[in-house]
């Protein structure tokens, strides 16, 4: 069998459309963000103006989610796994992998430990940490088992659902909002605007997945579109959010906060209405965003330990249980996991947002180097 052939065999005879790759994309990078972004972006820039390094993060991302779409589609049914080895050979592809399958243990860790925080602080108060992480890991294998068709269908089910919930309870969020909070724009000029743009561009991280999904794709040539519509949804609610809690709440009560968003649901209610009070149906739709980075992210690091080491992926998703189970553990008090969640975020700078553009250059070298010699 050839390397090709190899390659193509280890994956799932599923194919994916460019609208459930956009979906998934989405869904991934539409977890622990929503409620913390505003916080986050506040602190760094220092003014009403992370709204505008929201946009410009946005920007960066969708640069970057172009270059590695590109690349994948230089390397037909094969995910970041398996090319890497053929652009930098086989012994640092398996330890560039091994980095990749850690970044996504601990990704997916961080996203259930970002549950478990706010649950236990709104919605189960006094419930043993272990108990809702056993609880969330294992309905997450049991959609995991079905496949990545099965994880697609679901996710064009919860996205719809989360943008009407969300934007809907943002936008009641009118009913407190005073402009003035948003100004003056750039009255500290540009410079602190700058200096967010890291900080927002971390909280578009999700949209790397397109290095694996592409393998998938029923038409990869298209996933440059499945890019761009995948981040462009996150974008829109990123915006809005950043603008209504800081309309809400002022810089000053966003920083004094650790969940802004969550706090602006609860700032108001509507009585006549089935729901008075909306911070649960935010939390609602928020669990299931949350549900849906995890699952991505540890399919993808099972996906990684059996295509490196040759394991079945039924195994590799059983096996990796008890280590992400460890890396929840491990953050002690909530800046704790506000500190993995900066790490993970930094390292995907690295691994997601330089790698690829050294690659593609690297391949198209290659590949024009090889045109001139035939």
């Amino acid at each position: 069998m050839s390397g090709k052939q190899q390659a193509k065999s280890s994956l799932p005879q599923v194919k994916l459309t460019t609208i459930q790759v956009a979906v998934i994309i989405s869904n991934f990078m539409l977890g622990s963000g929503i409620l913390s972004l505003p916080r986050v972006a506040v602190d760094k820039v220092g003014t009403p103006d992370a709204w505008i390094s929201v946009i410009l993060g946005g920007v960066v991302a969708l640069v970057t989610g172009a270059i590695m779409a590109l690349l994948s589609q230089a390397y037909p049914g094969q995910t970041f796994y398996e090319f890497s080895r053929k652009i930098i050979g086989s012994w640092l592809g398996h330890l560039l992998g091994a980095v990749i399958i850690i970044y996504f243990a601990a990704t997916a860790a961080f996203q259930v430990r970002s549950l478990v925080e706010v649950s236990s602080f709104i919605l189960l108060e006094g419930t043993p940490q272990w108990a809702t992480v056993a609880v969330f890991l294992w309905v997450g294998l049991y959609l995991m088992l079905g496949g990545i068709g099965a994880i697609a269908r679901l996710f064009e089910l919860i996205l719809p659902l989360t943008i009407v919930i969300y934007l809907l309870v943002t936008l009641m969020g009118f009913k407190i909002f005073e402009l003035d909070n948003l100004r003056p724009v750039l009255g500290q000029g540009i410079w602190p605007v700058f200096k967010g743009i890291e900080t927002t561009s971390l909280s578009f991280t999700g949209f790397e997945i397109i290095l694996f999904l592409t393998a998938y794709m029923q038409h990869p040539k298209k996933n440059v579109r499945a890019v761009g519509a995948g981040i462009s949804v996150p974008l829109v609610i990123y915006i809005v959010t950043v603008i209504m809690v800081i309309g809400a709440l002022s810089t000053d009560g966003v920083m004094a906060r650790n969940w802004p968003t969550l706090d602006l649901a609860r700032s108001f209610e509507l009585s006549g209405l089935i729901f008075e009070r909306f911070e649960f149906l935010l939390l609602i739709i928020w669990i299931m965003q949350i549900y849906s980075s995890f699952t991505i992210a540890y399919y993808c690091a099972s996906l990684g330990i059996s295509q490196l080491y040759k394991i079945k992926m039924r195994t590799c998703l059983y096996g990796l249980l008890p280590i992400v189970y460890i890396i929840v553990a491990i953050p002690k008090k909530l800046d704790d996991v506000f500190t993995l969640g900066d790490w993970i975020g930094k390292v995907a700078i690295y691994l997601f947002g330089v790698l690829p553009l050294i690659f593609l250059v690297l391949t198209k070298w290659r590949t024009g180097k090889h045109a001139n010699k035939t």
